[in-house]
Parts: structure tokens; sequence; C-alpha cells
């Protein structure tokens, strides 16, 4: 008996061989195993793993349940397994929905540049005005959220928003969010370098494990990075911390200069991060000037 299954599965390995057309077969193989790659990463990422372990335990069962065969049982598990694929759709919509918006925003949006326009002087104007009312509140321990939107649109947020289109300043910024302003509750979200939306709500799950002990700013924070691919900048309103939230990840305790070159690098190309450093050399050597200019009239009073 054991001879015969190794011949048969000689034999259909065999088969497989002599039907192997190369390019097809190959082209097939990488795209399989690109869809599962992209799977595994989209729900290690949303952390829908508990519900695989859930689907994994439930066929465990069912195989149990039809070893000993279990008529009964049998029968209510193959009712309810009959629409597997339904079942699966309905349990990951909200994964799904975003791989496909994940997917067609880095598509088309690199492959056709004037569906993803993107004024570079807007964005790097958008993130000094940030930094600096970032520093502002930090000092004065005012609470904020901000989501500069990158691939992944985050309309879904603004559904209960209050809409906006300004340009991002320093005053625009601090005025939202003073706390005794009607939208200093919720995210500011930042796209192409404008304000678009005020008081907007991040849905939070409630069985989000998360590491940091952090509040709930903080955590609407974390929970947008992980929905996606956003830059979620934090200020504290109890420590007056900078923090900043991408791809579920926080980094908490930065400086205004510290979130200034992680904003270059999330949202601007080479040529952004470049123009960030120049700004800053020149404004350095301007206020060195200065200081050297007011130094001299000094001297020259002295004397």
């Amino acid at each position: 008996m054991f001879a015969e299954t190794i011949q048969t599965f000689f034999l259909r390995l065999k088969d497989v061989f002599l039907n192997f057309h190369f390019i097809p077969d190959i082209l097939d193989i990488l795209l399989v195993t690109l869809l599962v790659y992209a799977v595994i990463v989209q729900l290690r990422k949303t952390q829908s793993i508990q519900v695989i372990k859930g689907i994994v335990f439930v066929a465990i069962v069912y195989g149990l349940v039809s070893i000993l065969n279990m008529s009964a049982s049998t029968y209510i598990f193959n009712r309810l397994l009959s629409d597997i694929i339904l079942i699966v759709v309905i349990l990951f919509s909200g994964e799904i929905r975003q791989g496909l918006e994940h997917m067609g925003a880095r598509s088309f949006g690199r492959t056709l540049p004037f569906l993803n326009r993107k004024n570079e002087e807007d964005e790097l104007d958008a993130i000094n005005a940030v930094c600096r009312a970032c520093g502002a509140m930090s000092r004065n321990k005012v609470g904020s959220l901000i989501l500069f939107q990158r691939q992944t649109l985050l309309g879904d947020l603004t559904k209960q928003a209050v809409m906006i289109d300004s340009e991002t300043s320093y005053e625009m910024i601090c005025s939202i969010f003073y706390p005794k302003a009607p939208l200093h509750d919720g995210a500011v979200i930042i796209r192409n370098g404008r304000i678009v939306a005020a008081r907007c709500v991040v849905p939070m799950k409630n069985d989000r494990v998360i590491n940091e002990n952090v509040g709930t700013r903080h955590r609407a924070a974390l929970e947008a990075s992980l929905n996606s691919d956003c830059v979620a900048v934090v200020t504290s309103e109890e420590t007056g911390i900078i923090s900043i939230a991408v791809d579920g990840t926080l980094r908490r305790g930065i400086t205004d200069s510290e979130l200034r070159e992680l904003l270059g690098q999330y949202l601007l190309p080479a040529t952004g991060e470049k123009r960030i450093r120049l700004r800053k050399q020149k404004a350095g050597a301007d206020d060195g000037a200065a200081e050297n200019e007011k130094e001299a009239k000094t001297d020259g009073t002295d004397e």
C-alpha cells in the first residue's frame, strides 16, 4: 500500500513537470505568493490575526466533529460554513477595503502623477507651521492631534467633521486647538499641505492591544496610523510632550526640530528634506549674522 502511494505521488509529480509552462506558471506562482504576502502584511497591520485564530479553531473543531461522525454537529457546521466566502468577506470587509484603497492609491498615484498632485512648497510650509505650533502647544501643555494624509485616503474620518479649506499656518493650528475653541476636540487632517478638516473623530477598537500607557489622543493616533499610512502628530495635554505615530509605532518625547526632520523624511522626497536643511541653515546663518551685527553695534557704542 505504501509503495503504491509513493508511485502515485511520483506519477503526479511527473505529470506536473510535463505540463509545466515556464513563463505562465512562474508568473502564476509569483502572483499567488505576492497576494498571500500582501494579505499577511495587511492582517498583521490591522491586528486581525485574532480573527484568523478563531477561524482556525473553528476549523479544528469541525475536523474533530467530522472524524467522530457527530451527525448533528456536522449538519450545523455544514450549514454555517456553506457560504464561507461570504462570511470571510463580511469579517474582513474593513481590511479588504483598506487594502484596495492602499493598492489603488499607490499604483495609480505613482504611475500617473496628475492623480497625486502634491505641491512641495505647500507641504514644506505646512511642516514648518506644524512644528512651530507643536513647539508652542508643548510649552503651554495644549493637547492636539494632527494627521498628515499620504497615499491612503482619510475620507471616512471627515464624515462628522467640520470641513475646512485653509492654508496650514501657525496661527490657524493654534486657533483650532485653543482649549476654549469649538474645534479643539478631535483631529485635524492635512492633505497636500492644506488643512481640509477639523474635529475629526478617529474610531478606536476596544480590544486593541497597546503596549504604551497613553491617553485617548495617543490611542487615536496609533489607530489612525494602523488603519492607514498617515503620519500622526500629538501633543500631550498633561505632560506637553510631542509624539509621532507611523505604521502603528509611537515615538514619544521628541523636540520640534526632531519633528521637522521626521516629517521631512515621511512626507517629502529627498529634495524636500534637503530644502528643509538648507532653510534651517539659512535661518541659522541669518540669526548668526544678526547677532554679530548686534555685537558689533554694541562694541562701537562702548568705544
